[in-house]
Formats: structure tokens, C-alpha cells, sequence
């Protein structure tokens, strides 16, 4: 008895080199990210330190949940600017209500208002056919207003005494906040990517006529996309006030932007029908290093929101570039 081995045709081999070659030139956010590593190495030496790792871990994990749920919404063609009222509405409903006593009802609480909003989002969104952009800018409208009507300007502090405890825990160093952020971002990917729910939302970006010609529920694939965005601010509002250790009304003030610029320089086509978790991940990676490594420069605080909406304008052209050149590639028949 004699084993055969399959040795792979040229064709074969070229076929899986240009795969490879293709992987490679989409991930360029990946290298802007080394990059700016190298870069932030080499201009502070505060940068690599642990304290200071820890400290950008605590920072960017917040937005980068609430970056997950702008991913989802992008992914569908559409686009949510209420995240970050949103956010702070369930931040400081959490640490308001039965007056942050249980923690358990506390994030019950952020989660179910985000979940209410999000439910709100989606249905005037895929039933009654409004604009994602114009729902969700009444909708940061409503949810700032009710920041402020319920906080009187003030914050609202917890009476739980480990309100507190799971934003600021660590696991052999690192934040447990982080570990959060991770760990959702693995959730949204398994759904994105190996359910039928994903390939459903992939399919709703892409094109909604075609998928509803497909037999693809659009409506209900809409809402609950919405709604799955809404449960991760909620959640996300919560680390921030537990983090914070008070809900205050200004939490969650222009993280849409952030969110947004998070999202399209990691690779996701504002179009949408295009992006993956790992590209929203390094999107927010980029843009808290560049955030931290401004504050360790002593930049102020003014030039830093130059340097976002510099960074936004770029991730979009950059983007926006590199789907033309797909759409403009010869097809080979």
C-alpha cells in the first residue's frame, strides 16, 4: 500500500500567492498601526512604560466598543452620530437609578436603555424608511437633552462601593476593561462573519434591493442590528461612568466622530457591505495612539481636535481610494 501526495499545480500556486498578496495590501491600517508604534517609541520614552500602556488600554476600550456598534450600523449602509449621547444617557441612568446600589441592576439598566434606543433607531430606520443619518441626529438631539434634564448639569454619583470595581480591576497588569473590549470584538466578529445573521447584514450593506429580491428579511435584519449596536453603548456606558465613577452629562461628547474615523480608517466602507472587526479594532488602536501619544507631547487640547478631524478627512480619502481602485480592477472572464 503506497501513500499518493497531491503536489499543487503552478496554477494553484499562483492562485494562493495572489490571495496572499491581496490579504497583504488591505492591511494597511495594520501598518499604519507598527508605524506609529515605532513613532511613538521613538518621540517619548513614557510611551512604552506599563503605566502608560495600561492607561491607553483604559482609554481606548470605552470607544472602542462604542466603534463595534458604529461598525455594525456601517456595515448596513447606514450611520449612527447618537452613539456618544446615547452613551452618556446610559451612563448616567446606570449610576443614577436605585442610586448605582447594584452593580448587576446597574449595568441591566445601561443596557436596556441602549437596547430601547437602538430598538427606536431601527424601526424608524427599517420601517418607516427614514434616514439613518437624520433618526440618529434627532436621536442624540433627545438622548443629550435627557442627559441633562435628569443630571441638572451635575454628576451623578453611585452610593455601590464597587461601582467602580470593574472598569478599574486588572488581570496580570492589564485592565479588565480591555480584556471587555476584546472579548466583544470576538462576539461581533463570530456574528459578522459566521452566522446568518452577518452574512444577512454584509448582504442588507451591499445592496437592499438585491437582498430583499433574495429573500433576505431586510426590515428585521435592520432592526436588530440596531438593536445589537444599542446593547454595546449601553454596555459601553456603563465602563465609562464605572471607570469615571460618576455619570456625568458630558460623557460620551463626540464619540460619534471618534467612533466614525475609528471605523474608516480601519478599512469599512462607509458605502457599506464592506469591513471586517479586525480592521475596527486597529482603527481604534490608531486612534487612541495618536490620541496618547499628542497628550504625552504636551499638544493642546485644540490642535488635538485639529489633528481628529485631520485624521478623519484622511481615513476617509484613503478609503475611499482603495474602493475605486477595487471597483475599477478588470474582471478576468
Amino acid at each position: 500500500m503506497t501513500d499518493t501526495v497531491t503536489i499543487p499545480t503552478p496554477d494553484v500556486r499562483a492562485d494562493r500567492w495572489a490571495a496572499i498578496g491581496r490579504w497583504a495590501k488591505e492591511q494597511y491600517p495594520l501598518y499604519i498601526l507598527i508605524v506609529l508604534l515605532i513613532v511613538a517609541g521613538l518621540t517619548s520614552d513614557a510611551f512604552f512604560t506599563p503605566r502608560n500602556l495600561a492607561n491607553l488600554i483604559l482609554q481606548t476600550s470605552v470607544i472602542g466598543i462604542v466603534t463595534l456598534a458604529q461598525f455594525l450600523i456601517v456595515l448596513t449602509g447606514g450611520i449612527d452620530i447618537s452613539v456618544g449621547s446615547v452613551l452618556g444617557l446610559s451612563g448616567v441612568l446606570a449610576a443614577g437609578l436605585l442610586s448605582g446600589s447594584n452593580v448587576i441592576m446597574a449595568i441591566a439598566i445601561a443596557v436596556a436603555v441602549g437596547a430601547a434606543i437602538g430598538a427606536i433607531n431601527g424601526y424608524l430606520v427599517a420601517f418607516r424608511g427614514l434616514e439613518p443619518f437624520i433618526v440618529t441626529l434627532g436621536m442624540l438631539a433627545l438622548a443629550r437633552g435627557l442627559v441633562y434634564a435628569y443630571t441638572e448639569g451635575s454628576p451623578v454619583r453611585p452610593e455601590a462601593a464597587d461601582f467602580r470595581g470593574i472598569a478599574t480591576a486588572t488581570v496580570a497588569g492589564i485592565p479588565v476593561i480591555g480584556i471587555l473590549w476584546l472579548a466583544l470584538a470576538l462576539v461581533v466578529g463570530f456574528i459578522t462573519r459566521r452566522t446568518v445573521l452577518g452574512r444577512r447584514i454584509y448582504a442588507v450593506g451591499s445592496s437592499k434591493e438585491a437582498a430583499h429580491a433574495s429573500g433576505i428579511p431586510v426590515r428585521s435584519t435592520l432592526l436588530v442590528t440596531y438593536i445589537m449596536a444599542g446593547v454595546l453603548i449601553g454596555f459601553a456606558g456603563f465602563l465609562l461612568a464605572s471607570r469615571v465613577g460618576a455619570g456625568t452629562p458630558t460623557a460620551g461628547t463626540l464619540y460619534e466622530l471618534d467612533a466614525i474615523a475609528a471605523v474608516v480608517i480601519g478599512g469599512t466602507a462607509l458605502s457599506g457591505g464592506r469591513g471586517r472587526v479586525f480592521g475596527a479594532v486597529v482603527g481604534t488602536l490608531i486612534f487612541g495612539v495618536i490620541t496618547n501619544l499628542l497628550v504625552l507631547l504636551n499638544v493642546s487640547t485644540f490642535l488635538q481636535d485639529a489633528f481628529r478631524g485631520a485624521l478623519i478627512l484622511i481615513a476617509i480619502l484613503l478609503t475611499t481610494f482603495q474602493f475605486s481602485r477595487r471597483r475599477a480592477r478588470p474582471t478576468i472572464s
